[in-house]
């Protein structure tokens, strides 16, 4: 196999397993930007990806390829209705906002697991029939070299994930509701006196946060795992605020950092068909994404500045 053809096989995968970092990571880039702190991404993926499995076998006979694409909506339903529970918390009642991303965790996949548990009966889901399909983009595929690298045999969740982003940086820093999003995020009671309303700003950041998460894990669960336990989502929340960080939160370094983390996960599973990646021990491959996450955060969290308003509650008229 030579270098091209392992570039062919990999990059393709990278991007595959990239894409439900790369939502999640963008709603956490909305949140923080706001200037709420949402650790709780992964108990919103985790309820995303148990509501859409459940609704792809439940209605798969009845919408057939559609499924997984209205399984997308329902997540999105169920990922807002989550992250509200934070935006109470941390925004309405001011509570501390780690503590809460963190209840908000063990909610999501209690939640998730219990429901799984009463209505099949068992731990885990039936594996799911209906998935995204991938297809061949016309013209961009016979481009030499980088045709069937980006635009053969892709995924749809893929191209999504990428629009998502860029319409993300657009939104944030090119529309006025961007603008009130970092004012809101940098300096509230600035923004508070030139007639911006922060608590709506931050609510609006933290459902955005939740319906990106919860179609996120929808992603993974009906693209990546097939079904739904509850190992299925195990740590891709936390890759996602990694990803966030390494990309300094801005949605294009966000969408860089995901794909990097894709890269080492899509290694963990297809490295044994590569080339002298195949002689690298499996556990090393499989832990290889979480080393990656820390070395990313221990690398760089000193020298990236989250907005300055991050993690604090808002008390009208008080600096």
């Amino acid at each position: 196999m030579s270098f091209l053809e392992v570039l062919y096989f990999i990059i393709p995968s990278a991007i595959f397993y990239a894409a439900p970092l790369i939502l999640t990571a963008i709603g956490g880039v909305f949140t923080e930007r706001s200037g709420v702190v949402n650790i709780g991404l992964e108990g919103i993926m985790i309820v995303g990806a148990a509501s859409s499995i459940m609704f792809n076998l439940a209605f798969a006979d009845q919408l057939g390829d559609a499924t997984p694409w209205v399984g997308l909506l329902i997540a999105m339903v169920f990922g807002i209705i989550l992250s509200l529970i934070l935006a109470v918390a941390a925004v309405s009642l001011r509570a501390d906002q780690t503590v809460s991303g963190v209840a908000l965790n063990m909610l999501g996949l209690a939640i998730a697991v219990f429901t799984v548990k009463m209505v099949y009966d068992k731990g885990q889901t039936d594996s799911i029939t209906e998935r995204f399909s991938r297809f061949d983009i016309p013209v961009l595929g016979d481009i030499p070299v980088i045709g069937r690298m980006f635009f053969v045999d892709v995924y749809a969740t893929s191209i999504l994930a990428i629009i998502v982003a860029v319409l993300a940086w657009f939104v944030i820093y090119k529309t006025p509701f961007g603008l009130r999003l970092r004012a809101v995020g940098e300096h509230p009671m600035a923004a508070d006196t030139m007639g911006v309303n922060v608590t709506k700003m931050r609510y609006v950041a933290v459902m955005i946060s939740g319906a990106l998460g919860g179609i996120g894990g929808a992603i993974y669960a009906q693209s990546i795992a097939g079904n739904f336990g509850a190992s299925t989502i195990s740590g891709q929340g936390f890759m996602a605020i990694a990803a966030m960080i390494f990309g300094k939160w801005h949605p294009l370094g966000a969408l860089g950092a995901a794909l990097f983390f894709g890269f080492a996960q899509a290694l963990s599973v297809v490295g044994g068909s590569i080339p002298y990646v195949q002689d690298v021990p499996d556990l090393v491959l499989l832990i290889l994404p979480y080393v990656l996450t820390i070395l990313a955060l221990a690398g760089f969290i000193g020298k990236a500045h989250a907005p300055k308003a991050s993690g604090v509650p808002y008390i009208k008229g008080k600096r």
